[in-house]
């Protein structure tokens, strides 16, 4: 039934006319055919569908740029899992002959879009999955990122466990490539400052069996915990660590996932919870003050960062359909336009570094009240070290 609904609803899935334009070159109101492979059932269900949203609505808003030409959106459900990426991906590329490709949100997949995607014509738009090898190792032209590197979001939350007086922490995550990366990042500033990771703890994904290891924590007695989970463990994670006791008498810091798209099913039990992300829904920016409002508007209900990070996939196609005035035929000046892109981002402005990751600032947040409060930029302008790129 997954595979039926990813081309039903593909065909079905939206074609957007924009309005004509005066300036159309030969090839403008072509077809622009947009992939989108995201997961729409199981535990990130909720991530690829607000992911998908945003990029829709930011292709509705910027019609007008889009000189004439028709948007048509194949929609694929990665289920999040890692074997099905080569197929599905050599579908957009050799069947559908998609322009461009947005996804995934798991990392695993991302690793697998890569193989079939990279170096080819099509653009591969990351709007969330955070592998370092996506803009590392297996870095390409025609890769690009709208969301973070693994490192990004948790690299600063070192410092400020160290600025907090946090000496021992306790590590747990997913055993992938995403909850490898985030705890690993930490640790690098974290250990870099004399703070030492008391144990590093990785779970299979995606499995939510917190109460052992929660368990654990509590014996081990830590200043601190830092952790990485999304989506449904996120919200499984925060109950069983304020159901032990523990919210409140250890503190939990997180890569900003922890407490993104989750709150309302969290409650109190994210009451306190730090983390540092790259977007805050109450960020006094009349970019994102406008986002919100018009997400609402379309939707029913307030964005997060995921809506975000593929509402500003869906900014760069419109910008760089635009500034080529609706022809996108040449494909290498597709790649070389959308790399000197400034992104009038919800989160803030960004640009793309020499590896295609946003060079963006990462805020510190804390749950008051229900609420991801802005406590300050816990670093400004941060570019990935993109390691192991070549490109």
């Amino acid at each position: 039934m997954n595979r039926t609904r990813t081309l039903a609803s593909a065909m079905l899935a939206a074609t957007l006319t924009a309005g004509a334009s005066t300036n159309s070159s030969a090839a403008a109101g072509d077809t622009v055919k947009i992939g989108v492979m995201l997961p729409f059932s199981g535990i990130y269900a909720q991530l690829g569908e607000a992911g998908r949203d945003g990029l829709k609505l930011a292709l509705k808003e910027q019609a007008s740029q889009l000189h004439g030409s028709r948007v048509e959106f194949i929609e694929l459900d990665t289920e999040a899992k890692p074997a099905r990426a080569p197929e599905l991906a050599s579908s957009l590329l050799n069947q559908h002959k998609a322009d461009f490709v947005i996804g995934p949100v798991h990392s695993g997949v991302a690793m697998g879009m890569i193989k079939v995607l990279r170096g080819k014509d099509t653009v591969m738009i990351i709007p969330n999955a955070g592998s370092a090898a996506a803009t590392g190792p297996l870095c390409a032209p025609n890769v690009f990122r709208t969301s973070f590197s693994s490192w990004q979001p948790s690299y600063p939350m070192g410092q400020v466990a160290l600025d907090r007086g946090y000496k021992k922490v306790y590590a747990i995550s997913w055993n992938y490539g995403m909850g490898r990366e985030s705890l690993e990042a930490f640790a690098e500033s974290f250990t870099a400052g004399g703070g030492e990771i008391v144990k590093m703890e990785l779970l299979p994904f995606p499995s939510t069996n917190f109460q052992p290891h929660v368990s654990d924590i509590a014996n081990s007695k830590p200043d601190a915990v830092f952790t990485f989970f999304a989506g449904g463990g996120a919200i499984k994670f925060a109950k069983d660590y304020e159901a032990s006791g523990l919210l409140g008498k250890i503190p939990l810091l997180g890569s900003g996932f922890l407490t993104e798209g989750t709150l309302p099913a969290q409650g109190k039990a994210a009451e306190g919870i730090v983390t540092t992300l790259h977007y805050a829904e109450e960020l006094d920016i009349p970019k994102n003050h406008q986002f919100r409002k018009a997400f609402h508007a379309e939707y029913g209900k307030y964005p997060d960062i995921y809506a975000v990070q593929g509402y500003d996939a869906g900014q760069a196609i419109a910008s760089t359909i635009d500034m080529l005035g609706g022809d996108i035929s040449d494909k290498q000046a597709v790649i070389k336009t959308m790399e000197k892109l400034t992104i009038d981002s919800p989160r803030g402005a960004f640009t793309f570094s020499k590896a295609h990751n946003p060079i963006q600032n990462i805020y510190l947040r804390e749950v008051e009240n229900g609420v991801n409060v802005v406590k300050g930029i816990a670093a400004e302008a941060l570019e990935d070290p993109a390691r192991g790129c070549k490109a």
